[in-house]
Parts: structure tokens; sequence; C-alpha cells
């Protein structure tokens, strides 16, 4: 299947497959950080699904323009879903797409989860996947504390994530990029990994269970990535929520 792209707001830069057949469905995933942009598999297996299938690259890393965590990311999603429908170009072929979306999926992980988890509070998006998803930036995080996590993606990562030592540290600011307890969790699932060590199990159980979110707990598996939604159980669940 052919990855094509575009870039939405003049900024956000994004891959995207489109389904075989004519659809309204649209499938978003967003990445972890640091995350190397490469989501060919799982693209090619919601395109077959029959989404339009769309991976982006956050305003400011990557390929993206703009300034990473000037804005929280999950309004690069938002911004996103407001151009489906107002028209977006291919940049190779310079062909103009148009989609009115009927179902729009997120989905996500680790850093990305977060993005989820907030953008699908909006009434557009019909349901979010979330995978070891940060829902406390200022929680222990056992193999990945935040400043050393920070001062790792400014040294090892700074050319393609390009933010302030100020802007890091807006993480921490609950208002900023924090999902609130608050969210709507009927259109959420969450699927965490016992053996999680970069995001700890206690914090995103019990915001799974204040939010009333669906909650898939799995023996093992680590650090989930989004690519774990093509696992024939957690898919079965997926289908069940978007309908």
């Amino acid at each position: 299947m052919q990855i094509l792209h575009t870039f939405f707001k003049g900024e956000i830069f994004s891959d995207f497959i489109i389904p075989a057949k004519p659809s309204h469905k649209v499938a978003i995933i967003c990445s972890g950080a640091p995350a190397v942009p490469s989501k060919k598999t799982l693209m090619e297996f919601l395109a077959k699904k029959g989404y339009w299938t769309f991976h982006i690259r956050y305003r400011g890393t990557w390929e993206s323009r703009g300034t990473f965590l000037k804005k929280s990311p999950h309004q690069d999603l938002l911004d996103v879903i407001d151009d489906l429908s107002k028209g977006f170009t291919e940049l190779w072929t310079k062909k103009q797409y148009k989609i009115n979306p009927k179902k729009i999926l997120l989905t996500g992980s680790s850093f990305g989860g977060a993005a989820v988890i907030m953008a699908a509070q909006d009434p557009r998006v019909t349901a979010g996947i979330a995978f070891s998803p940060v829902v406390d930036w200022s929680a222990t995080r056992p193999d990945e504390p935040h400043g050393k996590f920070v001062k790792f993606m400014q040294e090892a990562y700074g050319s393609v994530y390009h933010s302030t030592p100020a802007l890091w540290k807006k993480l921490l600011d609950e208002e900023f990029y924090t999902p609130s307890i608050n969210v709507d969790g009927s259109k959420l699932m969450i699927v965490h990994a016992k053996d999680d060590r970069i995001v700890r199990l206690k914090e995103v159980r019990e915001f799974a269970k204040k939010t009333k979110s669906h909650f898939v707990l799995l023996n093992k598996g680590g650090h989930l990535s989004s690519s774990n939604i093509m696992r024939p159980q957690i898919w079965k669940k997926v289908k069940k929520m978007v309908g």
C-alpha cells in the first residue's frame, strides 16, 4: 500500500494511506517520545480495515514545522481533525483530498497516549485507544524519571524535537498536558502491562478507574506500543467500541 504525505495547518506533517474502498472512517496514530516515525505495518493494518490512516508528527518534531510543546500535543490532533473536511494536499502529486469522517479512531502510546486521552474528548472523536499512557507527569517512573527523560531528549534528540528548557518544564504543569480525571471514559480504552517500568501501573489503573475508562491489563508486555492494537483480542474490543 502506498504511503502518501501531507501537511496540516501548514505545520503538522503526516504520512497517510487511503483505504482501497470509499470510506468515511479515519484513524490517527500518535507516537511516543522519543520515537522513530515509522508505523508502516500499523498503518497498513488500519487501512485494510477501511480507515483513512494518518501518522502525524507533533509540531516541532521530525518533518513538522513549529516548536515542540509550544502548544499541547493533543491540540495537534484536533487541528488535523479540523483540516480533514476542509481539504489537504498530497505533497508529491499535489492532489487534493477531503474527508467528511463519520467515525474517528485515535490510537497512541506513552507520550502519545496522553494526546489520545485528551483529544478523544472532542465530540467528533468516536474512540481513543491509549497504550501505556502517561497520565501524570509528576509521578515516579522507575526506568525513566522525568528529569533524566528531558535531559536525554535534549541531548540525543534535540535536532528533531525542537523545543526549549522552559517549554519542557511545561510538562509538569497539570493544566498543560496532563489528562484530567474529569474526562469521559466511555470513549476510552486504556491498555497497560503489569511489567511496565516506564509508566507505572498504579497511576494508570487509578486513572482508568476514576474516569470509568475501558481498562485492559496484560500480564506481560513491558512499555506497550500502539502496534498492540493489531492483537486479535485487542482489535476485537476496538471494533466493539467503534461500531
